[in-house]
């Protein structure tokens, strides 16, 4: 089984697909256990996260959502719910999945579907690991910024630090610093040692 669903995950990394055939991709029996995102027309598999990864995650959903829910703002989606970030005649497809993500009032859908949401979030959370590649973070940064996300927030556990990302540039906040939600999130502004465990 093992070998069977590797063969057909380095076939799919091989091939160029769409939107519509990456749904087949994700719908298929063998890749219900996959966690994949299409970048640039390209299909590539995510690693499992650990439990540290979970743990801030965990933390920062319940530090958003409560604030969220309290003032009606809008949705916090999680566990790599994925949104579309580009889509063009040239086929360079894009839909990627964050660990922790905000979509205001403003930019929600009227009716909510399960499926990929074609607008960007106004915050966009991912959670380092060890895995993660510098190279595909700086990428996804800056497929999040040209498509219109207001701020990002790269969360480095290891370090206790949080790299955010606004239209003014980056900002490196440590334990004692706050977290502030800026324009995307007027008002949150946690102190970043909470996130932490």
């Amino acid at each position: 089984m093992y070998g069977e669903r590797q063969r057909f995950t380095m076939a799919i990394r091989e091939r160029f697909v769409s939107v519509e055939q990456f749904q087949e991709i994700v719908e298929a029996p063998e890749n219900q256990d996959c966690n994949l995102e299409l970048v640039e027309r390209v299909v590539i598999e995510m690693s499992k996260p650990k439990l540290l990864h979970g743990i801030v995650s965990a933390n920062l959903v319940l530090e958003i959502g409560t604030f969220v829910r309290a003032h009606d703002l809008g949705y916090v989606v999680t566990n790599d719910a994925g949104f579309i970030l580009q889509r063009n005649t040239y086929g360079r497809d894009t839909i990627r999945g964050f660990d922790v993500a905000f979509i205001s009032n403003v930019r929600a859908p009227e009716t909510l579907e399960d499926a990929w949401y074609e607008e960007v979030p106004d915050l966009a959370v991912e959670v380092i690991s060890p895995g993660n590649k510098a190279s595909d973070i700086h990428l996804k940064v800056m497929q999040l910024q040209n498509a219109g996300t207001r701020l990002i927030w790269l969360v480095y556990p290891e370090t206790r630090t949080v790299q955010a990302y606004t239209e003014d540039g980056a900002t490196i906040l440590r334990e004692d610093d706050t977290l502030s939600g800026g324009d995307a999130l007027p008002g949150f502004a946690p102190r970043v040692g909470d996130i932490f465990p």
